[in-house]
């Protein structure tokens, strides 16, 4: 007896229906046959499947059974089959009887018959919503994830016992309510107001969470460049529903959700050692898989340390930081991640980190201190919309017990600007200030003939290229959407001025 039984593979961030067709053969010798492109744990759950059938009070068939899993041009990888397969079985067999075909069977067999998380099931539930199933059975643990998205009926299973009785009308399962999830402010354990001075690497960051700029960090050992980077997700504003669904969608995918985190509810902070490798950093392998940048979409890659990454790997993020996704191609296909994220880096000047330190001498050569700085191209420079100087806190600044604005108060004025971008790209794609093209800079960005002069002489004095003048636009707006000003006035243009390189 022919039977078909949807499942769903994941390619990418995307979807992608398999039907898992069984069939009989009882003229011959018993045997379990598994084709379609499967990998390792797909031939591996013949065995799984067996035991979960009859552990669970079922018959095994004493036939040749084999399963087909198409299209059979897609490789098939992890246990995400199973329940399909299993059933399929059961409905050759007519043990199961009925029409699954408005269904989606996800889920990974126990030896016992119980249902184990898997990933992907956010994408899975999304596809199966896109296509019009009306019902997807997931496992009860990936419960949380599913429930984000509202238009089908999502079933959490615990075992193979347990969706055969609702199949076949005996016990039925109480669909899964849609939860709209609300991002929360992030809890960090810094506060800006903790930090004393650098007002200056305060208002780059404020403006950089603003308007989702980057910023790179340059000063002297124990400056505080690394306490700024981690205190700034502080300052970030909260997601958006959308925005969760999104960078849940990658972390469910690369298997990094957990019972006690089932939904990503703060922006990601990402923090690669610097002796992490380009496949780590922008994604890949055989199967290619989300990378850093991915998983710190609509939030903050920090890379400490910047000039010590090996510089093909630098080189990896010049695509990504222009156009907000990444895309991998391998043999088999090419695949496409986001990758809208706001880099924060830093470094020291010199190799010995003195180089602009007015109290400790400097030990490196000026060749040592420029094979250094070269590290870095200039292409890569070029994207940093911020480049802020971090100085040694002398000791008074240390002791002094004003109190410095709370994170919460700069969090309140980097959301008010984010509103007005809000309103401003109401009918675009564009999310924030950094992620204008070039005809909304030349809509939203005017500037008056004073401040056209401005920039005309700072880009003659400062050799600035085209990108670069781009950004002194995209940072000046966001300067003015921070002072609640309609227009781009000159003295936010100057303070953005301030933040590009003399050295370019």
């Amino acid at each position: 007896m022919y039977v078909k039984i949807n499942s769903c593979a994941i390619v990418g961030l995307d979807g992608e229906l398999v039907e898992v067709e069984a069939d009989l053969a009882p003229r011959q010798q018993p045997n379990f046959i598994i084709v379609g492109l499967p990998d390792t744990a797909i031939q591996e759950a013949k065995e799984r499947i067996r035991f979960a059938i009859e552990n669970s009070g079922f018959n095994f068939p004493r036939y040749k059974v084999t399963l087909n899993l198409a299209p059979a041009s897609l490789r098939k990888e992890g246990a995400t089959h199973d329940l399909a397969m299993a059933l399929s079985i059961l409905c050759t067999t007519r043990q199961l009887r009925g029409d699954f075909s408005n269904s989606l069977f996800i889920g990974e067999l126990a030896l016992d018959g119980t249902l184990r998380p898997t990933t992907g099931v956010l994408p899975a539930t999304i596809f199966a919503k896109k296509n019009k199933f009306q019902n997807i059975f997931i496992p009860a643990e990936n419960a949380s994830e599913a429930a984000l998205i509202s238009g089908v009926n999502i079933f959490p299973v615990t075992s193979l016992f347990e969706i055969f009785n609702h199949l076949i009308g005996l016990k039925m399962i109480t669909a899964l309510s849609h939860v709209a999830q609300c991002s929360i402010a992030t809890t960090c354990t810094n506060d800006m107001a903790q930090i004393c001075g650098q007002e200056q690497a305060k208002r780059a960051l404020e403006i950089a969470a603003a308007g989702g700029h980057n910023v790179l960090m340059v000063g002297p050992p124990g400056s505080g460049k690394t306490l700024l980077a981690h205190t700034f997700p502080s300052i970030l504003p909260t997601l958006s529903e959308e925005e969760i669904i999104e960078t849940t969608q990658i972390y469910s995918i690369a298997g990094l959700l957990s019972k006690d985190n089932p939904v990503v509810l703060h922006r990601p902070f990402r923090a690669p050692h610097h002796t992490s490798s380009g496949v780590a950093l922008v994604g890949g392998g055989k199967i290619p898989r989300p990378g850093e940048i991915s998983l710190a979409h609509r939030g903050v890659l920090f890379l400490d340390e910047f000039p010590e990454f090996a510089r093909s790997v630098i080189e990896n993020l010049r695509q990504p930081l222009e156009d907000g996704v990444i895309s991998i191609s391998r043999a088999q296909g090419t695949l496409t991640f986001p990758a809208r994220f706001t880099l924060i880096a830093s470094q020291n000047p010199c190799p010995c980190g003195y180089a602009t330190d007015n109290e400790r001498v400097c030990s490196c050569t000026p060749l040592q201190i420029n094979k250094y700085r070269k590290k870095i191209s200039g292409p890569i420079l070029d994207r940093f919309d911020l480049h802020v100087q971090v100085p040694r806190i002398n000791f008074e600044k240390l002791q002094l017990n004003n109190e410095n604005e709370k994170s919460e108060t700069i969090r309140s004025r980097v959301e008010s600007a984010k509103k007005i971008q809000e309103t401003r790209f109401i009918n675009s794609l564009t999310k924030d200030n950094t992620e204008m093209s070039l005809g909304e800079i030349k809509k939203f960005c005017c500037l008056s003939n004073e401040c056209l002069e401005i920039l005309k002489n700072a880009t003659s004095h400062l050799l600035l290229s085209a990108r670069a003048v781009h950004r002194v636009l995209k940072v000046s707006r966001t300067i003015a959407d921070l002072a609640h000003e309609p227009d781009i006035k000159l003295e936010h243009l100057a303070e953005a001025l301030q933040y590009r390189p003399t050295n370019n």
